[in-house]
């Protein structure tokens, strides 16, 4: 059983058989894992990514653009590392077709790490050091430059390098945000790109590209969680117009390729898919019929998108309590795993499913109750006052939708440890039977549960008398 918050739009978007069989591979795997002990008394919580599922999303999203742009245009697919930053995954990705969008130099070595060739990859971010663009230009990375002071930086640096960089500027069509405002990149004051609309930017930009021939791309970035599609494609449109005034001005095509950057919600309130990226593709392709003539080639930074759905953390209740009239399960999955949820609660909420202790599905009767953490302040909840089936002591709860973002970016109040993540696969497909046996259900190691020993380590004990000895004198 599924609690769900909430009833949004695409809460009522129709469940596709695809997005069955994931249900019923997930049910497969929770029970698996309690069965081979990936999950227990010992291993009170671990994350699961759908590898399947995973490999799914890179084909849809390939398929999609496929079916719209020009024979022979080239296409660059960059997942953004920034939403699960495992080498594994990334080179599970990578071997999907998908490269790598990258926005620090700890990105960067995980890309490299998962063997994403260096053409693949595209470097993004708002505070770029001379270090880091350096770097990247001698290995040929694209970049794509955020204000006018780092494309003074590049000035310098360009004449020096070979060149081997596709280099662009990254503008902020100043379209509006979406229902997140924390998230929103297309706002008049948004800290990303060149606000396109302020005073004397759009000629600004213009007569940068005409100084410098070595400027192909342009960037965008306009979507985002909670940002209607139409929106989305107004700021790629703004971009796409831009692009064609600065080829205009240099009397050819100096602009070669768009970078219209990723941010296409995700339905958190069902099993279902939506919005799709086909969908998303031919919004695209109505709003901006031009982009996919084959006159520009394209990059994409899809993130969330791409892994959300396929991930789930489960945590085992330790102690099922009531306070105030009012169920409560303790589990060992809160705040580390799921910050945004836990301290915004009304942006991020989640999907919880009841599993029961040998990890099959739970019924019975629906009652009012939390699903707490194990930090050490109130307001550690994965869940609130949500109605579903009973969970006692011994059951686990698990989080969905938790594939970007969430257990891959661990916090670490209390000192409580990184979980384990594992991958799965089922290999035979059963349909949606949620009862069907876990035969054929295998896990591979995507990152090792931290130990007390790691966490002590982190901590700084190799320095542990260091300013004792500094005050001492």
């Amino acid at each position: 059983m599924v609690n769900t918050p909430g009833t949004p739009i695409a809460a009522i978007t129709p469940t596709a058989p695809a997005d069955l069989r994931r249900t019923a591979r997930r049910d497969r795997a929770v029970r698996a894992a309690v069965e081979q002990g990936v999950l227990g008394a010992e291993a009170p919580i671990a994350a699961l990514l759908d590898v399947d599922g995973i490999r799914e999303s890179a084909a849809a999203l390939r398929a999609a653009f496929d079916g719209v742009v020009a024979p022979g245009t080239p296409v660059l697919h960059a997942f953004a590392v920034k939403a699960c930053p495992l080498v594994p995954v990334v080179r599970l990705l990578r071997d999907c077709g998908i490269g790598a969008e990258v926005a620090s130099a700890g990105e960067a070595a995980v890309a490299g790490a998962a063997g994403v060739a260096v053409g693949q990859t595209v470097l993004d971010a708002p505070a770029k050091t001379v270090a880091e663009l350096r770097e990247a230009l001698a290995l040929g990375v694209a970049v794509n430059v955020d204000n006018t002071q780092e494309l003074a930086r590049l000035d310098a640096l360009v004449p020096a390098a070979d060149r081997r960089s596709p280099l662009g500027v990254r503008v902020n069509p100043q379209v509006g945000g979406g229902a997140i405002e924390a998230l929103s990149t297309a706002t008049a004051t948004s800290k990303f790109g060149v606000a396109l609309r302020d005073e004397g930017a759009r000629a600004w930009l213009v007569e940068a590209y005409a100084r410098r021939p070595w400027l192909t791309r342009l960037h965008v970035h306009s979507g985002s969680q909670g940002m209607p599609l139409a929106l989305i494609a107004r700021g790629v449109a703004e971009v796409y117009g831009l692009a064609e005034e600065i080829n205009e001005r240099a009397g050819r095509r100096q602009v070669d390729t768009l970078d219209i950057g990723g941010g296409l919600p995700v339905n958190f309130a069902s099993d279902a898919t939506a919005p799709t990226y086909e969908q998303y593709a031919r919004v695209l392709a109505e709003t901006v019929p031009g982009l996919f003539d084959g006159r520009y080639g394209l990059v994409t930074e899809f993130g969330r998108s791409l892994l959300a759905k396929h991930g789930t953390v489960l945590a085992r209740v330790e102690y099922a309590k009531r306070a105030g009239g009012r169920a409560v399960a303790l589990t060992h999955a809160g705040v580390q795993v799921a910050a945004r949820t836990v301290y915004a609660p009304g942006a991020w909420p989640l999907r919880i499913a009841a599993y029961d202790a040998k990890g099959r599905p739970k019924s019975g009767p629906e009652v009012v109750q939390d699903v707490a953490g194990p930090a050490c302040f109130a307001g550690d909840l994965l869940a609130e006052g949500r109605t579903m089936p009973l969970l006692e002591q011994g059951d686990y709860a698990a989080a969905l939708d938790t594939g970007a973002y969430y257990f891959a970016h661990h916090y670490a109040y209390n000192s409580l440890p990184r979980p384990g993540i594992y991958g799965f696969t089922t290999n035979a497909d059963p349909g949606s039977d949620p009862g069907s046996g876990t035969e054929g259900v295998r896990f591979a190691v995507v990152r090792t549960p931290q130990t007390v020993a790691e966490i002590v380590a982190e901590s700084g004990a190799e320095h542990a008398a260091g300013i004792t000895e500094l005050t001492a004198g």
